[in-house]
């Protein structure tokens, strides 16, 4: 059994972005399936893993770390992955950082916006937002993706340059989010579609497949399935997200 432990929910989007680099750089890693949905995250026995009670989370022996950028990173420099993946190039690198400090307070907030916006309401109270609220989540997720377009891809085929990084890894699985509740905002954004496709192709479309299966079948999800213990706090969390 490996030594490393991967704690994951791949309907988590920094899941997936963990779960492909493990794979893409064939890192051999013991796979702890976590199910946010089902309230496994909030156990006593996980918090001894992660006192956030967040995934993902890695355990390797008795190191334990949270957040999926710090994982990713950690893993990066573990195990000496392919340069381009978090160049030694130091404007480069800066790139990357750039990224990935950007994105959580742009990519991340208002692609999970639009998945609570479209899908989420509707599985805890039986409909989609209205349109004053949700209108304006897609306007403001409408904004970054120009972002993404004219200030990160600009014209090279990823956002740092001419090959993949983990800008791009951490980039796609959020926007995926937005895909999996029904924005198909990619077929109107051609420049984003070729970028998206050049990363499938990077990581492999089988790999890219097998890591957003659950998350893009997730409209068959009812609230029937969510614990009552849980339904509550996902109520107000919509409320927190839409008001």
């Amino acid at each position: 059994m490996a030594a490393l432990h991967l704690y994951l929910d791949l309907m988590s989007q920094p899941c997936r972005s963990v779960y492909i680099f493990a794979r893409a750089n064939n890192i051999a890693f013991q796979y702890e399936a976590v199910r946010l949905f089902k309230g496994e995250h909030i156990t006593d026995e996980f918090k001894n893993v992660n006192a956030f009670r967040k995934v993902p989370a890695l355990k390797d022996g008795e190191f334990t770390l949270s957040e999926s950028t710090a994982i990713i990173l950690y893993l990066a420099r573990k195990f000496n992955t392919p340069d381009h993946w978090y160049p030694s190039d130091l404007q480069k690198r800066a790139r990357v950082d750039e990224y990935l400090a950007w994105q959580h307070t742009n990519t991340r907030p208002h692609g999970s916006k639009i998945f609570w916006g479209k899908h989420m309401a509707k599985v805890l109270t039986g409909e989609e937002l209205c349109p004053e609220k949700l209108n304006p989540l897609l306007v403001q997720f409408s904004n970054i993706l120009t972002d993404l377009e004219k200030v990160f891809l600009q014209d090279t085929p990823f956002l740092v340059g001419n090959e993949i990084s983990i800008a791009d890894l951490v980039a796609i699985v959020e926007l995926m989010q937005a895909v999996a509740a029904g924005l198909n905002f990619f077929d109107d954004r051609p420049k984003l579609d070729a970028w998206k496709q050049r990363v499938v192709a990077a990581v492999g479309e089988e790999l890219f497949n097998e890591a957003h299966k659950e998350i893009l079948s997730v409209q068959e999800h009812s609230k029937d399935s969510i614990p009552p213990q849980l339904l509550e706090g996902l109520k107000e969390k919509l409320e927190l997200i839409t008001k």
